[in-house]
Parts: C-alpha cells; sequence; structure tokens
C-alpha cells in the first residue's frame, strides 16, 4: 500500500464517521454547498429549442421504442419494473427503496459504511436493489411526457423522487454504500432535469431540492472516489458523474473543482483502463461497451463545452469502437466476461444484439464513414444528436461490408472471418483480466461462432454475482465455455465472487490470417499448477469455403480427466446423425429448414460424445435452457482430440468420416498429428508438425511428402490436388520432388488448382516463384 493509498483510506475512515456524528447532531453535511453565482450552466446534449425536434425525430424514425417508452412509463406508474434481466418485478403501492423483490430480501437501514453489499443474506442481490436505485426509470417517465404531454408521468417522477428522499436519509442505507450507484442516480437527475426543463408543473422548490441532492451525491463521490477500491468502470463512472455535475451546475460551490477533476480523471483513464489496441482491460464485452459509452458521453459533454479534446482521447474512443465494430462483423456480437446488466443511457438495452449502440454515437461524434456501415441508428443517438444521427446511421440500401480477420493481440481477441455464409469465430487468448480479474471468467482459448446472421456456438454468460446458490462459481467456470477443462477443474483458482488466483498465462504461436484460409496457434498455463502440471494447446484452422478444425492438445503426463464444452444458442435443436451432431434452429426460426451447423468429432473410441441440456444467460438474471455437447476422455498425456464445425446453409449432407492417423510412439520422424476428412468426392489432409520449438525445425516424414512445416493442408477432389497450404516451414517435398525451398522460414504459402486454373500466393513473393507446382499438378492417388 502506497502513502497515497494509506492516506485516502484513512481519510475515508475518518470522513464516514464524522459525517454520521454531524447527522447525529441534526446537521446535514453536504447540503449548504450551494451558492448564488452568475455564471451560467453549462451546456446539455440538447436545448429546451431542440427538445420538440428530437421527439419527432424519434417518433417518425423509431416509432416502436417510442410506443415502448410509453408502455413501459405505464408500467412505471404501477410500480412494476424491468430491472436487469427481471421483468414485471412489483414493487406495491409504496415503493421499498432497500427490497431486492427478486429473493425477498430486505438491506438494514443503517449506516452504509456497516454493510456488507456482498453478503446475500443480509441484503440480498445488491445489483437488483441498486438498479432500481439508479432512479433511470425516471428518465423513462420524462420522455413518455415528452411524447404524450400527460403530466401524470411528471407527478409520479416527482412523488418517487421525494419518497426517496425520504426513505433514504444520508448516510443511512445501502443506497450510499456505493459511489458508482450515486453516479449513475446523479446521471439520471441530470438527464431527467434537462427533458423535463420546459414542464408546467415542476416547481422551482424541485429545482432547488434536485440541487441541494446533487451537490449531496457530488461531495459523496468525490470523497469515496474508487482510486483504490475498484479502479474500473466505478471510478470511470463516477468521474463522468462529477463532470456532468461539475460541468452543467456552477451553483455548486465545488463545481468548478468538481469539473476539473471528472474532466482530469476520465481523460486518464482512458489510457490506464483501455489496452494499446482498444480492448478493455476486464476482458469483458459488456464492461467494455459500459466504459465506452461512459467515454463517449464525456467527450460529447466536453465538446459542447468547449473543452479542449486530447487527440490522445480520441484515439482511444476511436480503437475502442473498432473493437466493437471487428466484433459484430457476421453478426450482433455475443458476450464473454461478466454481463453487469445496466446501461449508461437506457438499462433495457442490456441484449448482446444491444452492444453495437455506441457504433452509431462513435460515428456521428467523428463524423466516420467507416463505422457507418455498422451503425444502427437507436433512441439514444436521437437524443444525442438529432438530426445528424440518421445522416451517420446504416441505411437499408448500404451493402454489407466484407467480412475479414482481425487481430487484437493486447486484449487476446483473434476474429477469424470469412464472406462465405457471413462465419465469424472470436477466439478469446488474452489474459483473463486485471488485477485479481474480478470481471473475467475462467475460459482461455475458448470460442464462439457465429454465421448467417446469427449466434450458433455461444458465451454461457453470467447470470449472477451473488446468490443463495453457486451460481456464479458455475457460470463464470471454465465448463461453461467452449474451451477444454481438465479433472473438472478451472483454469484459474476462485477466491470469491470477484477474485481468481493462479491466473493462466496465455500464449499466441501463430496467427495467419490470408483471403481463403486463417490458421491459429496458442497455449495457456491455467493447469501447469496441477501436482501432475499440463499446458492446454489449441489449434483453429478455418478453410473459408469449407470448415472449421479445431484440435486441443494436451501437452504433460500423467492421467487426466479432458473434456471439452461446445454451448449452443437456447433457440437451437442439436440431434445426433451418425458420428456427427446437427444443431438447427427451430423450424419457426428458419422455416426452410436448411440452415445449420454439423459438428463432427474424430474418430476415437476413447473419447465419448453426450448432449446435455444446461443454462445460456442471456442477461443478467436470466437464463434459458440450451444444448451443450461435450466431449471426454480419461486419458494418459500427451493426447488430444479435435472437432470439425460444418456451418452450412444448405439441405443437410452426408458426415463424411473424420479420422486421425495414429502416431507410432517410437517414429521420431512422423508429424505430431495428422486428420483426414473424406466426403463425397472430396479428401482433406491436415498434417500438424509437433509443438515443441526448437533453434532449427524438425523434419518429418508422412507418406510422399517430406517437410519441416508446421502446418500442411491438402484438398483433393477427382483425383487431383485441389489446394495446397504450407505454413511456417522452409521446404517441402512431394515424391521427392521440391515443392518449395527457401533459405528463412516462410510464413505461409498456398496454390490453388481450380477449373484448370493454377494460382500461388504467398506471404513473400520471391518466395512465390520458386514454388514448384508440377508434382501437385498431375493426377495422384489419395
Amino acid at each position: 500500500m502506497s502513502w497515497d493509498e494509506l492516506e485516502t483510506r484513512v481519510r475515508q475512515q475518518v470522513s464516514k464517521r464524522l459525517d454520521l456524528a454531524l447527522c447525529g447532531l441534526g446537521l446535514q453535511p453536504g447540503r449548504n454547498g450551494l451558492r448564488a453565482t452568475s455564471a451560467s450552466a453549462g451546456k446539455f446534449f440538447f436545448s429546451t429549442e431542440d427538445l420538440p425536434k428530437r421527439v419527432r425525430l424519434l417518433q417518425e424514425h423509431l416509432p416502436l421504442e417510442a410506443a415502448e417508452i410509453i408502455g413501459e412509463a405505464n408500467e412505471i406508474r404501477d410500480h412494476r419494473f424491468r430491472l436487469l434481466g427481471y421483468g414485471d418485478l412489483h414493487y406495491g403501492s409504496e415503493i421499498d427503496w432497500h427490497l431486492d423483490a427478486v429473493h425477498g430480501l430486505r438491506s438494514p437501514l443503517i449506516p452504509w459504511f456497516k454493510i456488507n453489499f456482498l453478503d446475500f443474506s443480509q441484503v440480498g442481490d445488491h445489483k437488483v436493489t441498486w438498479e432500481l436505485n439508479r432512479h433511470q426509470h425516471l428518465v423513462t417517465l420524462a420522455k413518455a411526457w415528452l411524447l404524450t404531454r400527460d403530466e401524470a408521468y411528471v407527478r409520479e417522477i416527482l412523488a418517487q423522487w421525494y419518497s426517496w428522499q425520504q426513505a433514504n436519509p444520508y448516510p443511512m442505507g445501502a443506497n450510499w454504500a456505493s459511489s458508482l450507484e450515486m453516479a449513475f442516480r446523479s446521471m439520471s437527475w441530470i438527464w431527467m432535469h434537462h427533458l423535463l426543463a420546459e414542464c408546467p408543473i415542476v416547481s422551482e422548490g424541485f429545482r432547488d431540492d434536485l440541487l441541494s441532492a446533487l451537490a449531496l451525491h457530488g461531495r459523496q463521490i468525490e470523497r469515496y472516489l474508487s482510486t483504490y477500491f475498484s479502479p474500473n468502470t466505478h471510478l470511470l463512472g463516477e468521474a463522468v458523474a462529477l463532470f456532468f455535475i461539475g460541468t452543467l451546475y456552477p451553483q455548486i460551490s465545488a463545481a468548478e473543482k468538481w469539473k476539473k477533476t471528472g474532466w482530469r480523471i476520465v481523460q486518464q483513464e482512458a489510457l490506464r483502463q483501455v489496452r494499446p489496441d482498444g480492448v478493455y482491460f476486464e476482458q469483458t464485452l459488456y464492461y467494455h461497451v459500459y466504459a465506452l459509452d461512459f467515454f463517449l458521453h464525456a467527450r460529447l459533454l466536453a465538446s459542447h463545452n468547449g473543452l479542449e479534446i486530447p487527440a490522445s482521447l480520441d484515439v482511444v474512443l476511436r480503437k475502442m469502437l473498432a473493437v466493437v465494430q471487428a466484433l459484430a462483423q457476421a453478426s450482433p456480437p455475443d458476450g464473454f466476461g461478466d454481463d453487469d446488466g445496466g446501461r449508461v443511457f437506457n438499462p433495457r438495452r442490456n441484449r448482446a444484439e444491444h452492444m453495437t449502440d455506441p457504433l452509431v454515437v462513435g460515428a456521428t461524434l467523428f463524423h466516420d464513414e467507416g463505422l457507418r456501415a455498422s451503425a444502427t441508428l437507436t433512441e439514444e443517438a436521437i437524443w444525442l444528436f438529432g438530426q445528424q444521427a440518421l445522416s451517420r446511421s446504416r441505411q437499408d440500401s448500404d451493402s454489407p461490408g466484407v467480412l475479414k480477420p482481425q487481430a487484437f493481440p493486447d486484449g487476446g481477441l483473434y476474429i477469424a472471418a470469412s464472406s462465405e455464409l457471413a462465419q465469424q469465430m472470436v477466439i478469446d487468448a488474452g489474459p483473463q483480466g486485471t488485477g485479481r480479474c474480478g470481471h473475467g471468467h475462467a475460459d482461455a482459448l475458448s470460442v464462439k461462432l457465429d454465421f448467417s446472421g446469427r449466434p450458433w456456438l455461444v458465451d454461457a454468460g453470467t447470470f449472477c454475482y451473488i446468490g443463495p446458490g453457486d451460481e456464479r462459481s458455475t457460470f463464470r467456470g471454465t465448463r461453461a465455455h467452449n474451451t477444454l477443462s481438465v479433472d473438472r477443474l478451472d483454469q484459474a483458482v476462485s477466491e470469491g465472487p470477484f477474485a481468481w488466483s493462479s491466473l493462466p498465462n496465455t500464449k499466441v504461436d501463430s496467427w495467419i490470417a490470408t483471403p481463403t484460409f486463417t490458421l491459429f496457434e496458442a497455449s495457456h498455463s491455467g493447469y501447469e499448477r496441477l501436482p501432475q502440471p499440463l499446458r492446454h494447446r489449441r489449434f483453429v484452422f478455418h478453410s473459408h469455403d469449407a470448415f472449421w478444425l479445431v484440435r486441443d492438445v494436451a501437452e504433460g503426463s500423467g492421467s487426466h480427466l479432458l473434456e471439452t464444452s461446445w454451448h449452443f444458442a437456447p433457440d437451437l435443436e442439436v440431434s445426433p446423425r451418425g458420428k456427427a451432431f446437427v444443431a438447427a434452429p427451430e423450424r419457426s426460426a428458419d422455416p426452410a429448414g436448411v440452415t445449420h451447423l454439423m459438428l463432427l468429432p474424430a474418430d476415437d473410441s476413447q473419447w465419448k460424445s453426450e448432449l446435455f441440456a444446461e443454462y445460456v444467460s442471456p442477461a443478467y438474471g436470466a437464463k434459458l435452457n440450451a444444448p451443450v455437447l461435450r466431449c471426454s476422455a480419461r486419458l494418459s498425456l500427451p493426447a488430444e482430440h479435435a472437432m470439425l464445425l460444418i456451418p452450412a446453409n444448405a439441405a443437410l449432407a452426408a458426415a463424411g468420416k473424420f479420422t486421425r492417423t495414429e502416431r507410432a510412439s517410437d517414429d521420431a520422424g512422423a508429424p505430431q498429428a495428422v486428420y483426414q476428412y473424406r466426403t463425397g468426392e472430396s479428401t482433406h489432409l491436415m498434417i500438424f508438425r509437433t509443438s515443441v520449438r526448437t533453434s532449427q525445425a524438425a523434419k518429418w516424414d508422412f507418406g510422399p511428402l517430406t517437410s519441416d512445416a508446421r502446418f500442411l493442408y491438402f484438398r483433393v477432389k477427382d483425383r487431383r490436388v485441389e489446394q495446397f497450404l504450407f505454413c511456417d516451414g522452409s521446404f517441402a517435398q512431394f515424391r521427392g520432388e521440391s515443392l518449395i525451398s527457401h533459405d528463412a522460414n516462410l510464413q505461409w504459402l498456398e496454390w490453388t488448382n481450380r477449373e484448370g486454373s493454377h494460382r500461388v500466393a504467398c506471404s513473400d513473393e520471391a518466395a512465390a516463384r520458386s514454388f514448384s507446382e508440377a508434382a501437385l499438378a498431375s493426377e495422384i492417388v489419395t
């Protein structure tokens, strides 16, 4: 602990007890921080003159969203709330602001610092209680008034707001325990205030009371900034709230200080919390979007108020936007890591399909045509930008972009993609998170697959942070992800709901992305902590017009239970078909019944493949039944297994035969593994050199082939080679004839023979010219 941290923590401990003593004497700390000032209030995202135009835009261009606002506002007037993934939570005629209505538990009305909000028996799930107390539903009521001019919505706002003030006397209760929650509540009040700027029944007395409450919230946020407690989205959200309060309410004596402090922290955290490639350091898509929303709103408010925008901040935001866009090439991005369940602007937009919302904000803010093709118009963008948002959002006439592989090596996200069936696989090969990885999952080398505009292999989600059962451990554990688990243990050791130890180190050894194929190889150390340590190595090979091969190797010694899990989207039905398994949407989702994904395990009698019914959580608090295919074997190491993933948008074809050629234990000159996939008149041969790296790659022989390549691939049809791939090597011979010989290691070379036309492509143009195709061009026997 540094001296600064020690000083900060001591000051906070003294401050909270001093405030409690002052309140005991009948004093109200923080509520007398107002002053008369001639300074004009800062500019919000819209003026009172802008509001009618933005309401019309919303009604004209997003009529369903406008109707949804009114429908939800009517539920809120009845004190029925949609919180996180829960729907229709009824809070009765008098709202209990301390109640977790899901579990029927109420947090005590005692000093906030004496409440352990992670103790489920004491408070229930604090996330549910705090979500209601963020008061984002008051913003919904304000929008409903603008859409209808029905003053009943405003009267409900006033009644609930004063009800909350009475039920939450400072410093009593859990609603003062989190500076981030106070930040959210402050932001909601600010939005509500500006949406009701011209409402005739909002009195000056209410505006004064609101200002006083914002002063108290700002004071509490500043005093208990999460500088050392949770310096991630907590600290960022608190800084944004201070910046908003300080910018928009100069009547508060500390406003200028809060404005400068908040803006300074926002800039600092953009550089600290975001990795150099733009991936948010918590290693979770949800928190990536969460942070991006905070940054974008602060950046926009700063520009409205004439603040200097550092170029470094814009660089970070553009990189973060690029990550979201890359993850959403094929379909709405599937999540990874924790899903908090809330949103900065609209808490209802908390599903995977809403994670692209920042793209239209970024496209409009930066006038970025590159983002436009992925930017769907949202209600948020209309409120923020008005007419500008329409011109920067994707139009029906826009042609879809070309899918392309992309890599974010600092964050460990590798995206293999191809336009054939609009396929995209996201491979997680990054760190588990930051610090003790509180929001990261034990999901090293997990994969997710989308094609034909929808998810197929998915992440199981989060479901909850705390609860009466062990769901937290289950959903963030290794078996809840599409990767290999060993002895039913997680890749890291859980140290409570928000901490891990023995964190895996993931190392990427190969990433080759070309217009026709992608090859990935990486390994992690998560199971090297075991008494009989092992290392998990995963290969992914994607032939863009054919299939995906996922090969898992357990390197080590001893006997272990190995399991690979394949989690399907909950609306898919999975059934066995011979030795394969076929996933397809329910008939209602796919009337033609042709789009499907076939999974074909390598034929190996030692491995058992079974279907299970488990859960996927699409939002915090919600879970749906979903099929899981699990392949398992107890084996002496080293051992391996492979799976073919075959997407199709045609009638179901025969599975074909997928086999591995066994390597004799004394055959040191053989490659580590040879896989063959025969289907119809085509044969695919995939050869993997041993994974052990030496200063000089070992030569290997297999049939007519001799090479030092790390990976070779042949596609043969009608007794002729159609495609030949060579990766990470210096030479290859076929029947004693040289195909390629290079004085240095060559990353990749591809030769194709389609309809009599031969083509060579290579990572090194000079090497491509030395390729000899004669031996491959003649008829061969497979």
